[in-house]
């Protein structure tokens, strides 16, 4: 709807509130008497109501969410009201301005129901229009739109952008195919000197989103570091060797060395192995060299 459709409508609106406003003064006004206002307040009586319904009509089109619902139910809740204040005092008309009004209802319990409500909505009208006004002005109307999509221009995106960065080729007809042209004879090549290099069919490059590509990075797995010890099952399994596997590796390794170098750093070295076992074979291997330069200490010991 253009703007002038709409000023016509809010117009329109105006003018039947306006109306509907007049209509209903006689009897708001007549009520008000008959519960005991004097001509002042029973002259305003019909703005305090009637013009609590259009604060009301007014909230509903600015507000929103939940404060639109509670001006709608301010709005139905007046609107009740003074159509069941203007049905009382249709049922009394007739005796409105010769008799001077003492009850709403020849019925007690309705008498006092009718008196309750019309003297409740001054008052509810001071609360519920305070309401409705502060939750007009603290209403703020969210004008944040999403930006416009601007197509990007084909000529204006770059080489990785499109879809393939190289051209297709070109498919002649049969009649625009050029003449065969004789081959010319090739070199021939010693296969033994210069082997053939097998050729890999090359496929057109395509671009790949930067999203997809940061997407695909992050969801990769990555390598986790070690930040403990090597568990046992992970470790390479290596036959253990018995004490005399070991001294007789090492007599075999240590057979030319002299006296001097066998240390047990060295035979560690040399057998790998820990130092705990190396040291009694250092000592094993020392005696075993002193026996034998000395010999006749074996003799001395048997006799």
């Amino acid at each position: 709807m253009n703007r002038a459709g709409k000023t016509l409508l809010v117009l329109a609106l105006v003018a039947v509130v306006l109306l509907g406003f007049r209509v209903s003064w006689n009897a708001l006004r007549d009520v008000a008497h008959a519960i005991g206002a004097d001509e002042t307040a029973a002259t305003v009586y019909p703005i305090v109501v009637d013009g609590l319904m259009a604060l009301a009509l007014v909230a509903t089109l600015v507000l929103v969410g939940s404060s639109r619902k509670f001006a709608l139910r301010v709005l139905a809740g007046y609107t009740i009201a003074s159509l069941v204040l203007n049905y009382v005092h249709g049922l009394h008309g007739v005796h409105a301005r010769s008799v001077e009004w003492s009850r709403l209802a020849d019925w007690s319990p309705a008498n006092w129901a009718l008196v309750l409500l019309a003297t409740s909505l001054p008052v509810g009208s001071i609360y519920f229009g305070s309401d409705l006004v502060a939750k007009i002005l603290h209403h703020r109307p969210d004008t944040t739109e999403p930006p416009a999509q601007v197509p990007q221009a084909s000529a204006e995106r770059s080489t990785a952008d499109l879809e393939e960065s190289t051209p297709a080729p070109v498919e002649q007809s049969a009649s625009q195919e050029a003449p065969a042209e004789p081959t010319p004879a090739r070199p021939t090549v010693d296969l033994v000197k210069h082997p053939t290099t097998p050729t890999v069919p090359v496929e057109p490059i395509r671009s790949t989103p930067i999203g997809a590509v940061s997407t695909a990075a992050a969801q990769a797995p990555r390598p986790r570091r070690v930040t403990g010890k090597v568990p046992t099952a992970a470790r390479s399994k290596r036959p253990t060797r018995t004490p005399e596997q070991l001294l007789d590796e090492a007599r075999s390794v240590t057979v030319d060395w002299p006296i001097e170098e066998l240390t047990a750093e060295g035979i560690r070295k040399a057998v790998r192995c820990g130092l705990e076992k190396a040291r009694p074979l250092r000592d094993a291997l020392r005696a075993e060299r002193v026996d034998q330069a000395d010999p006749t200490l074996d003799g001395e010991a048997a006799a």
